[in-house]
């Protein structure tokens, strides 16, 4: 850990602060939640909706 006090501060890289780094999990969770949700809202729509 590279932190730094400064004027009575701690200061710290973005990734110091978050504590990890998203990596391709996150990308790859949000991609496939986005797609589920988008197959559900189509799947309601054709069994509903369609005339």
């Amino acid at each position: 850990m590279a932190t730094t006090k400064e004027e009575h501060r701690i200061v710290e890289t973005p990734t110091e602060a978050r504590q990890a780094e998203p990596g391709p999990s996150v990308f790859a969770l949000l991609t496939i939640s986005t797609g589920l949700a988008v197959l559900i809202l189509g799947v309601i729509w054709f069994a509903f909706f369609r005339t």
